[in-house]
């Protein structure tokens, strides 16, 4: 596949077939995530790998009710108006992927949420290269229950960064419309 097809199979993915994705080949994707560029080569990342749905039911809770929490205390939340869809309790922010990739960083990091969105895109890029599909679910980043984070090695002060939910897609949906490229100048 060269980069033009791999661009557009590179979709964002919510309806998966019911099938497992191997941990081998979710550790293979993190080896392609890792080469991704970042700032003075710190390399910050850290990656969680779930390839188990009550972990990931779990998680999609705990997300949902720190979402929620926040919208009752500032009825202006841009979240408000997903209060509804959240407060379901069969609503999963994961859409029931079969798989979880949660790239990890130190809060503390000037740079570290680029870092992590680039080794995102490696990582979103290297499962399409595999048959897959991903989707980068931000409501995913949300976990704040302390014993949830320790069970899924998350060490005191690092957080999700980019939580990317991964499986078979039943469908590639054709790429949405894009703007004209907007080119401000162009100095030869």
């Amino acid at each position: 596949m060269d980069f033009q097809e791999l661009v557009k199979q590179r979709r964002a993915i919510r309806d998966f077939e019911a099938k497992d994705v191997s941990t081998e080949i979710l550790k293979e994707m993190v080896d392609d995530a890792i080469m991704a560029p970042n700032a003075s080569h710190k390399q910050p990342w850290k990656f969680v790998i779930v390839n188990n749905q009550e972990m990931m039911k779990r998680i999609s809770d705990d997300s949902k009710n720190t979402i929620i929490a926040g919208i009752e205390k500032n009825p202006n939340s841009p979240m408000k108006g997903y209060a509804a869809m959240l407060k379901d309790e069969n609503f999963n922010v994961f859409y029931n992927a079969p798989a979880l990739i949660c790239v990890v960083a130190k809060i503390k990091g000037a740079l570290n949420g680029v870092d992590c969105a680039l080794a995102a895109s490696y990582l979103m890029f290297s499962a399409a290269s595999k048959g897959l599909g991903t989707c980068w679910v931000a409501q995913g980043a949300e976990v704040r229950e302390e014993g949830l984070l320790k069970e899924l090695g998350i060490p005191e002060g690092y957080k999700i960064y980019a939580p990317i939910i991964v499986g078979y897609p039943k469908a590639i949906p054709a790429a949405p419309e894009r703007k004209p490229v907007d080119i401000l100048t162009v100095i030869d």
